[in-house]
């Protein structure tokens, strides 16, 4: 293998056990023993599991970053941002759980510190401005907005976790019953609450 090739595989191998057993279940003999290659390979490339663990972090942080951003910047409804926020969140579990167990494992979203709720909390920071928008427009109480931003974020991300195990039902239902509360609340819930529009 090419030195690339070799640091792709090792972060490959690195993500899958940091998924499964954490950053302090995990070893650089566990690494280098997966990759079929010495420990001194791993510490050569990353000078340990801190560095390795540090990558694969920074990885996951923005592609979810990036699939959160591209859901608050296109704008439009205000339904219609939460419908697209949660399911970009879905689909970023969807498509990368091993991602989402190593963000979530070592720093929860209940915490107050720790990687994934430092990314929560930039979140909840543009939903804030894009709902003080939205409460200055309907006569209500820009203030409040930070309060509320929280809320939708946090719900949305405790959701996230619970449904990163649970897969059922499918991330179309979760979002649109996420929407349904978000939008309608506990005294107006649809019966079947349903998207404007599915991926």
């Amino acid at each position: 293998m090419t030195g690339t090739q070799r640091r792709a595989q090792l972060l490959d191998v690195s993500r899958r056990l940091f998924a499964e057993k954490g950053f302090d279940g995990t070893s650089v003999e566990e690494i280098a023993a997966r990759a079929e290659v010495s420990k001194p390979v791993v510490y050569e490339h990353f000078g340990g599991k801190e560095g390795v663990y540090a990558v694969v972090v920074d990885r996951e942080i923005q592609a979810l970053t990036s699939a959160l951003t591209g859901a608050l910047e296109e704008g439009g409804h205000p339904k219609a941002l939460v419908e697209r926020t949660a399911l970009a969140l879905l689909g970023y579990i969807e498509a990368s759980e091993d991602g989402f167990r190593i963000l979530v494992r070592d720093s929860p979203v209940a915490q107050a510190t720790g990687t994934f709720s430092s990314l929560i909390g930039d979140v909840a920071t543009q939903v804030e401005h894009l709902l003080a928008d939205q409460f200055k427009k309907q006569g209500q109480d820009p203030k409040t907005a930070p309060i509320y931003a929280q809320m939708l974020v946090g719900m949305v991300a405790l959701t996230g976790q619970w449904w990163l195990d649970a897969r059922s039902p499918s991330k179309n239902v979760v979002a649109a019953h996420l929407v349904n509360l978000a939008w309608n609340g506990l005294s107006a819930l649809d019966r079947r609450p349903t998207l404007t529009r599915t991926v």
